[in-house]
């Protein structure tokens, strides 16, 4: 793992304060981020209107510390030009804060079907998969930022292999929800919520993962994008 005392480490102290200051708006860009996610479930799971709002209204901060950051990074790269583990912290954090938007957006998703279940009564199938589901990508993004606020690359993998395990998981539950749907049709309207939502979430999963292997690249320099867990493992250990 790169010391993240690698990071920062300049004789300007105003370069210092901008890099200090990045860092901390991307982690508390995944702290709201990762509130909605939480928050979001709990709208769908328990039927709280009010509460999908305020997620869907949370939105609106987020994306403000997304312009907020990518205004901060424009202006290091104009004005200081980093190289090295400078250059990858500042690529991989816009990287990085792109997915957060993302998994900002899903999360708003599945508040909107929380709020229409409840309009329109409770869905007969599909919570206990939502619940599963929507538990492990909460890890897995918990674990994401916490390997970018640590600078572990090892952290970062693990994410990764989880994202697999979510895919099964929601293969799975996709092909019982359908075949619900055809043995009741009266029910596809109230299940289909459930199943956007499903979707919803396996994308956090593939943001989580994103993130996780922009981590990879800051920490060891190496692009993992589109490759499995295996060949991931492989590289790094080139």
């Amino acid at each position: 793992m790169m010391d993240r005392m690698h990071f920062g480490e300049h004789s300007s102290s105003q370069f210092n304060e901008a890099l200090e200051s990045i860092r901390n708006n991307l982690m508390e860009m995944g702290g709201l981020v990762e509130k909605q996610v939480v928050d979001a479930l709990q709208a769908l799971l328990q039927a709280d209107s009010a509460l999908a709002e305020k997620v869907m209204e949370t939105e609106d901060k987020v994306d403000k510390l997304e312009m907020l950051i990518d205004e901060e990074c424009t202006k290091v790269l104009a004005l200081r030009q980093p190289a090295a583990s400078d250059l990858r912290l500042i690529i991989a954090v816009t990287k990085a804060v792109s997915d957060l938007e993302r998994i900002g957006d899903e999360s708003a998703k599945i508040a909107r079907m929380g709020q229409q279940l409840a309009e329109e009564g409770e869905s007969p199938r599909g919570y206990v998969e939502v619940r599963h589901i929507g538990n492990h990508v909460r890890n897995m993004l918990r674990d994401t930022l916490d390997a970018f606020a640590r600078f572990d690359a090892k952290k970062a993998l693990e994410v990764a292999a989880e994202d697999k395990e979510v895919d099964l998981e929601y293969r799975s539950a996709m092909r019982s929800l359908v075949t619900f749907m055809m043995e009741d049709p009266r029910s596809i309207s109230r299940v289909l919520n459930i199943i956007w939502s499903l979707r919803a979430l396996e994308r956090i999963g593939d943001h989580a993962r994103n993130i996780g292997e922009q981590v990879i690249y800051l920490v060891e320099g190496k692009d993992v994008r589109h490759i499995s867990v295996d060949e991931i493992e492989a590289k790094l250990k080139k």
